[in-house]
């Protein structure tokens, strides 16, 4: 049976069970954090002992793995959440490598690389696939999947050449690969079209947030290259309702797209974008954005709207099963 690398170490995939593919534990900037979250609106014991509740709350519900695409764009900090996975002992935390950038690269490596001031293979190559192969900074922890960004802009020179990196990364190693799209724009088609270039195995790319598009045709465009579709903000209806997602989902499922279908919310314990305020404005705003939705409110109104228990088990247990094998 292959394994699969987790915040405890490496996990059998047959182990995995229910998997919500797309989840944060905290999206929290360094340098915000640092220079004005601490003694204001940031308290690490409280956010930890937080997140041990929410997650283990969500693993009483028969969850037994996060897949936490945070990378370095939004606050990637291993041993904070390495404290919270040993509190949790029943639920697998899967992490990420790669960069969330929507423009721009950071400025750290726009100087090197092919052609540049400092010319030599493209250093974020290298930095990937040490996370993937030896493991994050000094954690000994290995990141199991790539992450990047093909925003409402599209391939701006910077958006490309992460998005480039990775797939070279995923070529070199096999690791697969989550891109964060925008579906109104169409951005995954992009998306895809840049890796099918690159040589990657579109088998094992997750199209996330393509739940937020309720345009079946091109759903399926992307379903038919192989790839998987992330219907992955369940709870987020600013972008969607829970009940348009829904049908959705129940729609591709009648078409024979189940097995090219993953769940999650796009949930996090907290997130720095609402600063002290985040508690408050989550329950107000969006008070189904929370990583137990799915398995309280969504799974019934598949059943009801035709998804059989058969479908829902391909997409929340084998699908991932099969991306991380």
């Amino acid at each position: 049976m292959p394994t699969v690398e987790t915040l405890r170490g490496p996990v059998d995939v047959g182990a995995l069970g229910q998997t919500l593919m797309h989840e944060h534990i905290f999206v929290v900037a360094t340098e915000h954090l640092n220079n004005y979250g601490k003694g204001a609106w940031w308290d690490e014991e409280f956010r930890v002992a937080d997140a041990v509740t929410k997650l283990g709350a969500a693993a009483a519900k028969g969850v037994r793995t996060i897949v936490d695409p945070t990378v370095w764009g939004l606050g990637r900090y291993i041993p904070r959440v390495q404290r919270i996975a040993e509190q949790v002992p029943e639920l697998n935390i899967i992490v990420a490598t790669g960069i969330y950038a929507f423009e721009e690269m950071p400025h750290t490596y726009t100087f090197r690389g092919p052609g540049l001031i400092i010319d030599r293979p493209d250093p974020m190559v290298d930095d990937f696939v040490r996370d993937l192969t030896v493991g994050i900074a000094d954690t000994g922890i290995k990141a199991a999947f790539l992450k990047c960004v093909v925003e409402e802009k599209g391939l701006t020179p910077g958006v490309e050449r992460i998005c480039r990196a990775v797939a070279k990364a995923h070529v070199r190693t096999g690791a697969p690969i989550t891109v964060h799209t925008n579906s109104p724009a169409g951005t995954g088609l992009i998306a895809l079209d840049l890796f099918a270039k690159e040589g990657v195995d579109l088998g094992k790319v997750v199209v996330g947030h393509a739940g937020d598009s309720n345009d079946l045709d091109y759903l399926m465009r992307l379903a038919d290259t192989g790839a998987i579709l992330g219907m992955d903000r369940f709870g987020l209806d600013a972008y969607n309702s829970t009940a348009q997602r829904v049908a959705t989902v129940a729609a591709l499922c009648q078409r024979g797209y189940a097995d090219r279908m993953v769940l999650s919310h796009d949930a996090a314990c907290f997130m720095d974008y609402f600063g002290g305020d985040w508690d408050e404005t989550r329950s107000t705003l969006t008070p189904n954005w929370r990583y137990d939705h799915i398995h309280d409110d969504v799974l019934a109104a598949l059943l009801d709207s035709g998804v059989t228990g058969d479908q829902i088990e391909q997409m929340l247990v084998f699908n991932p099963k099969r991306y991380f094998s």
